[in-house]
């Protein structure tokens, strides 16, 4: 299975896996299914550390490549057709890093792997408990 991590999955997968639930410990530690990050992920989470307001244990760029290594995460990057559908979606939700992953859920047709409930309401296969 395909599973697309939200950033607090993978902030909590990489530095306190007790955060995650017992759902999406399963999940991630699940060699069989591939954890997709998206780039919109990489550059929300840059951006919230450049800004002061994610504190990291490293520098970005080592948090990042460590945390992609140990949680054995692929890139999904963002296509014309992830676009597209963001632009389309209903405005239940205004952050927009999150629409955007909505709209890959929904492209790709993949579960998100997030506490999140404001994805929701967009149809999104949501995978937590």
């Amino acid at each position: 299975m395909r599973l697309l991590l939200d950033s607090h999955t993978v902030i909590w997968a990489a530095d306190d896996p007790t955060q995650l639930s017992f759902l999406a410990q399963q999940l991630i530690q699940d060699p069989s299914h591939d954890r997709l990050i998206s780039a919109a992920t990489i550059w929300e989470m840059a951006i919230k550390f450049g800004l002061k307001k994610l504190p990291l244990s490293l520098p970005y760029r080592q948090w990042m490549d460590k945390a992609i290594a140990d949680l054995g995460l692929i890139a999904l990057p963002i296509t014309l057709d992830h676009a597209e559908r963001h632009a389309g979606l209903p405005w239940h939700h205004r952050d927009p890093f999150d629409r955007l992953l909505a709209a890959q859920a929904l492209m790709e047709g993949i579960p998100l792997l997030s506490a999140d409930k404001s994805f929701d309401p967009y149809g999104v296969t949501r995978l937590w408990k």
